[in-house]
Formats: structure tokens, C-alpha cells, sequence
């Protein structure tokens, strides 16, 4: 804070000690009739003629954006949850104290008016006080001349800031909360059951992630927040529930940036007699469903380019797509791991000695290929060795029935068919087990009691993960994870 802002601080904290020794005590009985959006929407097509003629009184609340004084008469700007509405304040209506008060006020106050709608001589639709309520004073200024809060690293610290000043931000999380309503209603119509797992696990499962670890004092031992729901909801279809989802907090004790936080959302759901095909077509409409229900097409703009989800998405495999994207490689070796090897040094990929050909094949593949996947895109066939939990393929053991699906080079979602097989999920989490000894820290547990549930028996079951976050980056135009988080995780700031 400067010298200036202390200063202003300083003045706004005399101001409410004069207010409180006058009896000011943050009054909580002022009550609106009418939202500023409202009110333009309900008399945007009257005439000031027709609003004098049949008075329309109302109170409306907000904070007081702008201030313009002129003698006996002043304006005002005030904000509320669906926009702004003026206000028009004179001398001889609201009396010489209020009229005194209100010139006290700064930019940032709380306050309420009760008046009469009507139209200025420029058009613009405002209501004229005839009485002012100061119900909050604000000590820190509004960022100055209301030009917004434009350094990125504060508006994620002081994002309660940077909603006051920044309409567009507002808009995101507007968005936001479309998009997460219409992935509920979506999945509800289509016989699925929401469903709460725990946070907190005794064994972390469901994804290759290292966790945050916990102590339960009562409890006296280590618990691990989850880094996927997945092996919970599996749980519920081999009791019987057949369509599950979840819309869920998970936290992976993984790096920052601006497609990754410690803590994210992501939904994941289960459909049983089902397999990784159906999830494609489901995947598919949802998002065309989604792009008209939030922006009334199938046209998205993202980061200036504009993406018609109408067209169909494209399918291509693991190896499709190191092929296309590494012409000069032997399309004939990508299982041999001593040319797989040679290939990641190549292009500077670090490996260790327990990478088989599908883990290197994965780390090719992320190096060269993932990124460039710009259009609609679902990559099939994944290797078994990266796919702990997916179904082998029949036609080919060393793949399994997977996709991950690309958009902009991100991954959005990953899908496959599960593998409900009790005793090859047992010696897939041997591996793991394996990996995790040798020094591999996102690498799973072994899950006694899951493995118990599958010898009950799960049926035929295909699983998704979609990850909201990107999800909303998308449909609402967003760079940066961070700017679709309301308190996203930061460094330490700067001394």
C-alpha cells in the first residue's frame, strides 16, 4: 500500500469515527424491492413522461461506484449483483443532512435509496432519492478512478477487489456456474445419480498423482486427500449403482501454472453396459450441448480462433499421432524400447530404467504430438503400462480401451472402458506398487478392499473424468486456470 492509499485509509477510519459517535452501527434493517437489472429491463421502453405521470417508487441497495457533485444536485452510480442503476440526489428533497451525509460519502460505500424511477434529460433511466441509508462504510479506496484492477497477480490475491471493479470477471464466474448446473441437469435427464465420496482416504487411488498427506488426531494416523474419486464411484456400481457421477475437489501435490492447480474440480462419472466408444458419443453431444446452451451455438471463441463443435471430432490412436507428428521415426519399432529409448534422448526426454515401450511411447507422445492437437481431437489406444485401471484391449493386449480428449493441445477429459477383471487389476497394482519402491512418487497404492469389490463382480462399466476447469477456460475464453478459480493457490508474493 502507498503512502497516498494510507493516507485515504487514514481519512475513510476518521470519517467512521465521527459516524459511530453519531450513532452509525453498520444498521442491518434496510430492505430492496428492486435490482438495478431489473429495473432497466422492467421501464427500458418508458418514457420519462409515463414515469411521472404513474410514480414507480422503489429501494435499491448497492455499492457506490460513482460520485458526481454539483452544488444541490449530484449523481451517483450504484452496483448490485445485476448491474448498476443512477442515482439522482438533490439538496431539497433529501434535507440538508442527508444531503450533507451523502457528500461525505467515498467510492466503495454501501448505501440505500428509496425513490421514484424516472428518466434524466439524457435518457438515462435512475431513480430520484428521496431518502439515503449509509449501511456499510468502506476504509480502502476502490482501485483509482475505477479504471479496474489490472495487475494479474493482484486480482488473484484480492479477487473480492477484482470482482467490484471487473465486470468481465463477474461474467467468468457467472459462466462458471452455468457451465457446472448444465453438467448436473445434463447427466440428471439421463438417469445418472449425483453422489459424494470422501475427501479424505486411507489409501489414495484413481489416478497416477502424488497426494497431499493429513493427520486425523483421533484417528492417530496418516489419511491422503484424494487425487480422483474414481475407485468410490466404481465401488457404488458393483453395489448397484449403474449411473454415478460426481462433482468433485480433488488435490494432487503437483506443480503450478496456468493449467494446473494444487486443488481442482472435475467431474467423473460411471455408466455401466457400457464401454469407451459410448463414452465418446456422450462426451461429444455434451459439449456441442454445452457450447449452445451457454452461447446460443456451437461456434466457441478461444483465444482467437473460433472453434465449431458442430463438425465431428476427430479419432486418431497413440501411435497415429506419433507418426504424424514425428515423420522421420521407424513407424515400425514404436514397441521396441531400445529404439523408444534412443528416440526420447533424442529429443531430450528424461526416462528411467522401469520405462516400458507404452511409458515411453506416452512420453513421446506428450513431447511431441499433444500440443499440436488444436481441433477436437480423440486420441484411442493407450498403452496398458500407463493405464492402471483401463480395460485391455482384446485385439491388442499391450493397449488398453482409452481416450483422452484434446482441444487447443490441452487435455479436457479421459475416458475408457474400466477393467473389472479382479485379478489383472490385482497384478496392475503390483506394478504400481513396484514403480512407488523404486522411487516413483505419483505411482498408486495397492488397494486391498477395492480389489475385494471387484471380486464381488462390477459389470461391463465405462468411466469419464472431464476436467472443469479447462472445461470452463474453454467456454468462457480463458487463458490461465487462474483466472477460472475465485482463490487460485500463488507463490508467496515478492518482499
Amino acid at each position: 500500500m502507498t503512502q497516498d492509499d494510507n493516507k485515504l485509509v487514514a481519512e475513510r477510519r476518521r470519517k467512521l469515527a465521527e459516524l459511530r459517535a453519531a450513532g452509525f452501527a453498520f444498521p442491518n434493517g434496510f430492505r430492496r424491492s428492486a435490482l438495478a437489472g431489473q429495473l432497466h429491463s422492467v421501464y427500458e421502453g418508458y418514457s420519462n413522461e409515463s414515469l411521472e405521470a404513474d410514480p414507480v417508487e422503489v429501494l435499491v441497495g448497492g455499492r457506490m461506484l460513482t460520485k458526481r457533485v454539483m452544488g444541490k444536485a449530484s449523481f451517483a452510480t450504484l452496483q448490485d449483483r445485476s448491474g448498476q442503476i443512477q442515482v439522482f440526489l438533490q439538496k431539497e428533497i433529501l434535507g440538508d443532512q442527508s444531503y450533507a451525509l451523502f457528500r461525505s460519502l467515498d467510492l466503495g460505500d454501501i448505501v440505500g435509496v428509496r425513490g421514484n424511477v424516472f428518466r434524466t434529460k439524457t435518457g438515462e433511466l435512475s431513480v430520484r432519492a428521496a431518502e439515503l441509508t449509509l449501511l456499510t462504510k468502506s476504509l480502502q479506496p476502490l482501485p483509482e478512478k475505477f479504471h479496474g484492477l489490472t495487475d494479474q497477480e493482484a486480482r488473484y490475491r484480492q479477487r473480492y477487489v477484482d470482482l467490484i471493479v471487473n465486470e468481465d470477471t463477474r461474467r467468468v464466474f457467472e459462466t462458471r456456474t452455468r457451465v457446472v448446473q448444465f453438467l448436473r441437469s445434463y447427466l440428471n435427464a439421463l438417469d445418472f445419480l449425483e453422489v459424494e465420496t470422501p475427501m479424505m482416504q486411507m489409501i489414495p487411488g484413481g489416478a497416477v498423482a502424488r497426494p497431499f498427506i493429513t493427520h486425523h488426531n483421533a484417528l492417530d494416523r496418516d489419511l491422503y486427500l484424494r487425487v480422483a474419486p474414481e475407485l468410490f464411484l466404481k465401488r457404488l456400481v458393483v453395489g448397484g449403482f449403474e449411473r454415478v457421477y460426481e462433482l468433485n475437489r480433488n488435490f494432487r501435490n503437483e506443480g503450478i501454472s496456468t493449467q494446473h492447480n494444487p486443488e481442482f474440480t472435475m467431474l467423473e462419472l460411471y455408466m455401466a453396459y457400457a464401454d469407451h466408444r459410448a463414452l465418446i458419443d456422450l462426451l461429444e453431444n455434451l459439449l456441442r450441448s454445452l457450447a449452445v446452451h451457454v452461447h446460443g451455438t456451437t461456434r466457441v471463441e478461444y483465444q482467437g480462433r473460433i472453434f465449431d463443435l458442430a463438425e465431428p471430432f476427430r479419432q486418431l490412436s497413440v501411435e497415429e499421432a506419433v507418426r504424424l507428428h514425428n515423420l522421420s521415426l521407424d513407424a515400425g519399432r514404436l514397441r521396441d524400447v531400445g529404439y523408444l529409448r534412443g528416440v526420447c534422448g533424442t529429443l531430450g526426454v528424461p526416462v528411467k530404467e522401469s520405462f516400458g515401450a507404452g511409458k515411453l511411447l506416452i512420453e513421446i507422445f506428450e513431447k511431441t504430438a499433444e500440443h499440436q492437437l488444436v481441433d477436437p481431437t480423440f486420441v484411442t489406444g493407450y498403452p496398458a503400462e500407463v493405464s492402471p485401471l483401463a480395460r485391455r484391449s482384446d485385439s491388442d493386449p499391450f493397449l488398453t480401451d482409452r481416450f483422452e480428449f484434446f482441444i487447443n493441445g490441452r487435455e479436457l477429459a479421459n475416458g475408457f472402458s474400466e477393467l473389472n477383471d479382479a485379478e489383472d487389476q490385482a497384478e496392475r497394482f503390483r506394478a504400481q506398487v513396484e514403480q512407488k519402491d523404486s522411487g516413483d512418487l505419483e505411482a498408486m497404492f495397492y488397494d486391498g478392499d477395492y480389489i475385494t469389490a471387484l471380486e464381488y463382480g462390477m459389470p461391463p462399466t465405462a468411466g469419464l473424468g472431464i476436467g472443469v476447469d479447462r472445461l470452463v477456460m474453454f467456454i468462457a475464453n480463458q487463458a490461465s486456470i487462474r483466472d477460472v478459480l475465485l482463490f487460485p493457490h500463488l507463490r508467496d508474493a515478492s518482499p
